[in-house]
């Protein structure tokens, strides 16, 4: 019974004076930019928090989505709103902070083309991020018939790449997140989806209450540290406010088509 107790106490003050967390992020960077590109963030909630956040990058969506469903080991999730709502219906995550902009995507292509709507595009080369990321789940509404679908290329490392990739004359026209397509006046929107509630950081249920707080409290403020601007202008947000389970309930169903989705 010491010993229960015993143990029982030093995971608790672990969790107040400084344990260790994982900080799993969307693969929408290649490994080694996503580093470059989230560890100022790390390193400000390892200061404000006083505990310790490792991040977590999957090399790619279809490993991304494996580990979504199978690993345990996530403390914090930073991601779209169809996994978010999966995190929260399959293994009780709990939103707390969210990007102050809706998600919604926009496809953009040269002017030449968006002349036409979006049977402009059959058989065209598009590129996006890959599977199940929601700009490509998004997509697939848009062309339900896989007799008449784009070629739908998803070699790109990131968002911005698929922009590069239609300026370089590789493809025709990308799928992006519409944050994205004001920074490419160039390139014509031939649709714009409908929107979902910003990308969410949620917590794993076994993360102690305190540590959710602090790191809560830490997100809501994070706009107001003028070194972190450039993090922002990645994450295409001007700040992050609160997030609520209730406003993502439904969101998984984009998932649905996905190997692996089960109901």
């Amino acid at each position: 019974m010491q010993k229960t107790l015993a143990v029982v106490a030093f995971t608790f003050s672990s969790a107040v004076f400084g344990a260790e967390f994982n900080f799993a992020v969307e693969p929408t960077y290649a490994p080694e930019r996503a580093k470059e590109v989230y560890e100022p963030l790390i390193a400000y909630l390892n200061k404000s928090t006083g505990h310790t956040f490792k991040l977590v990058v999957a090399r790619n969506y279809a490993l991304y989505w494996n580990d979504l469903r199978k690993r345990t080991d996530l403390h914090f999730v930073f991601d779209e709103a169809h996994f978010t709502d999966f995190r929260i219906q399959r293994s009780k995550y709990e939103p707390l902070v969210k990007s102050a902009v809706a998600s919604s995507y926009s496809l953009l292509t040269q002017e030449n083309i968006a002349e036409g709507d979006t049977q402009a595009l059959v058989a065209r080369s598009l590129v996006t991020m890959p599977a199940p990321n929601l700009g490509f789940a998004l997509l697939l509404e848009y062309f339900p018939n896989p007799m008449q679908q784009p070629d739908v290329r998803s070699l790109a490392a990131s968002w911005r790449d698929t922009v590069e990739i239609v300026f370089a004359g590789e493809a025709d026209a990308a799928m992006v997140p519409s944050w994205l397509k004001d920074q490419y006046p160039n390139l014509i929107p031939v649709i714009t989806t409908r929107e979902f509630p910003g990308a969410a950081i949620s917590a794993h249920p076994d993360v102690p209450a305190e540590v959710k707080t602090k790191l809560k409290d830490a997100m809501l403020v994070l706009h107001e540290d003028e070194s972190l601007y450039e993090v922002l202008n990645e994450l295409g947000t001007p700040q992050f406010v609160e997030a609520t389970s209730a406003e993502y309930r439904g969101s998984e169903a984009m998932l649905k088509n996905f190997y692996g989705y089960r109901n």
